[in-house]
């Protein structure tokens, strides 16, 4: 059993990665179903959330059936960063999470996300006033440093564990490669095999596979995994990698028909969450790989990814469940 703070979680539990304008309650239901022991909201800006933004005060949304769920927030400002936590603490989140991980420019630049790791100095003290403002376990997501010469990992895990959070992430790349290039997951294995750390330390970067998913726990002894991008139109990635990691067999692969159907809860878990065109438009990225690499799909594709009517779309994932059938996925 693996503990963050006070909150017990799976043995080797495998977490949703918070991800703009994706992890909606709409897309976590699914990956709830699918056995996501962890899962964290869409990371919320803490001056939006300070001045009352729409997008972010809707992004505290969370349900009884997703928790444990943790809150997500960034920002480059320690007091309007303390001011976020304690009014995400009233949607009643299992954790808070800071985010010293995103590499966006336009919030790197600024200071926040993976811009804090150019200022240790601040990330801690950050770290700290947040700590002491919120009863909630603290966690933080992270990178490995800012570009190839400045891998500090190790450095940083130990000095913000010393300030009190509870479990620490990180994303095997640092700020500058973004997503590109392969994940090196050596620093992760060095931060969980260092005497010095106590806390869980879990990874993220790459896990695509139940069989990557078991490689990783096995070669670098991390407490958890974090899945982000490889979630994306295949919510079941969770169950396949839990039946991979107790049996060291693979599921079955599911038939284009059970895609379909899961694809229409999914989308109307998102209409009924976020409204229409909302609703519609932020299904496209999930559709696109819901049935990505069907044979002649183009046209089929093109007319589920443009059209804004649900009724329409709805009978278009019934033609391709009456045309594709049984086929594996």
């Amino acid at each position: 059993m693996v503990k963050i703070g006070n909150i017990e979680l799976h043995d080797q539990p495998l977490i949703l990665a918070p991800m703009e304008d994706i992890t909606d309650p709409s897309f976590r239901y699914m990956c709830k179903q699918f056995g996501a022991d962890l899962m964290y909201t869409e990371f919320i800006s803490s001056d939006g959330l300070i001045r009352n933004g729409r997008k972010s005060i809707q992004k505290l949304d969370i349900y009884d059936y997703e928790r444990p769920i943790g809150i997500q927030l960034y920002g480059h400002l320690i007091d309007s960063m303390v001011e976020a936590v304690q009014i995400a603490e009233k949607s009643n989140p299992e954790l808070i999470d800071i985010n010293f991980g995103c590499p966006v420019r336009k919030i790197a630049n600024r200071g926040a996300g993976a811009g804090m790791i150019r200022d240790i100095p601040q990330m801690i003290k950050m770290t700290e006033a947040i700590v002491k403002t919120t009863k909630l376990p603290v966690t933080v997501k992270t990178r490995l440093g800012w570009d190839e010469d400045n891998k500090n990992i190790v450095e940083v895990a130990e000095r913000i564990q010393d300030v009190g959070i509870k479990a620490l992430t990180i994303h095997a790349r640092t700020r500058s490669q973004l997503y590109k290039g392969r994940a090196d997951w050596t620093l992760i294995g060095e931060v969980k095999n260092n005497p010095k750390i106590k806390i869980p330390v879990i990874g993220n970067g790459d896990i695509d596979s139940p069989q990557t998913a078991g490689e990783m726990f096995r070669k670098y002894g991390v407490d958890g995994i974090m899945i982000g991008r490889a979630t994306v139109g295949h919510p079941w990635i969770f169950k396949e990698i839990r039946y991979f990691l107790e049996t060291g067999k693979k599921l079955p692969p599911l038939t284009i028909n059970e895609i379909v159907d899961l694809a229409k809860i999914h989308f109307q878990k998102s209409v009924k969450y976020k409204g229409e065109p909302r609703g519609v438009y932020e299904m496209r990225r999930h559709f696109s790989t819901y049935f990505r690499g069907l044979p002649d799909f183009k046209k089929t594709r093109i007319r589920l990814l443009t059209t804004l009517d649900v009724n329409e779309i709805t009978g278009i994932l019934d033609e391709i469940a009456g045309k594709y059938g049984e086929v594996m996925r």
